[in-house]
């Protein structure tokens, strides 16, 4: 049922497709991923959380815009709905993803510094202008530590690793 969550999301967001560059069986797992913490949303609701400020951080890092995220869920949603008929589990099916999109736009909004935002362009003088808007004591600490609610990611070490090397 993936391929028919990701044909629905591409045709109402067609460039979700520059953010999911990944395999088909990467798709899946992504989708299967996402399926199992709608359920483990009832079940462990501080882990699901604590899961998806990580996840909403790395999202940061590789630029994907919080638009994306209502098209995708109602594409998923769609889809599940074309599998049963029962509405209380669609119901409880679609309150859980939303509260995940939720989840996820807050941490990438909250998460998205003027830091990160230079390191994903790439830009030296990006970069430069936005550790210039730092207070004097706090410019390494802008580019050490990005923290939203208990997870964190360093833009330093993200840059290096996602080949950002200009910025």
């Amino acid at each position: 049922h993936s391929g028919g969550i990701l044909f629905r999301f591409f045709a109402m967001a067609p460039t979700g497709q520059d953010y999911f560059k990944q395999s088909t069986t990467r798709l899946h797992f992504i989708v299967d991923k996402l399926a199992a913490m709608t359920m483990e949303m009832y079940v462990t609701p501080k882990d699901v959380v604590n899961d998806l400020s990580a996840m909403g951080l790395r999202h940061v890092g590789y630029g994907v815009p919080v638009e994306m995220f209502s098209p995708f869920v109602t594409s998923v949603v769609q889809t599940v709905r074309e599998v049963t008929e029962n509405e209380q589990q669609l119901e409880a099916f679609s309150w859980s993803l939303n509260l995940i999109s939720r989840i996820l736009c807050r941490v990438i909004t909250e998460g998205s510094t003027i830091v990160m935002k230079a390191i994903n362009e790439n830009s030296a003088a990006m970069l430069r202008k936005a550790v210039g808007c730092a207070p004097r004591g706090e410019r390494s600490a802008w580019v050490l530590s990005v923290q939203v609610g208990a997870q964190s990611i360093s833009p330093l070490l993200w840059a290096i690793r996602s080949g950002s090397l200009e910025a």
